[in-house]
């Protein structure tokens, strides 16, 4: 378990991997299609932009945190 202080890193580093692994097996199966070797095409795939998911999380979190403050009302009225 980890100290409330790395919730920021550990939320970035369960979401990235999440995300990236989805979204690298949606795009290699629509360009590869389902045939021997897919798996390890799509491992491929998400090693590469999990290593580019994660820091984007990182640096982009605080912009986004800002706009959705933006876009969220600040009274509780519905």
């Amino acid at each position: 378990m980890f100290p409330k202080r790395f919730y920021g890193l550990v939320f970035s580093f369960v979401m990235s991997i999440l995300m990236s692994a989805l979204m690298s097996l949606v795009i290699t199966l629509l360009h590869v299609g389902i045939r021997p070797g897919v798996v390890i095409d799509w491992l491929k795939a998400w090693g590469l932009s999990w290593v580019i998911a994660w820091p984007t999380i990182i640096i982009v979190s605080p912009l986004v945190n800002v706009v959705v403050n933006l876009l969220i009302r600040k009274d509780d009225g519905g």
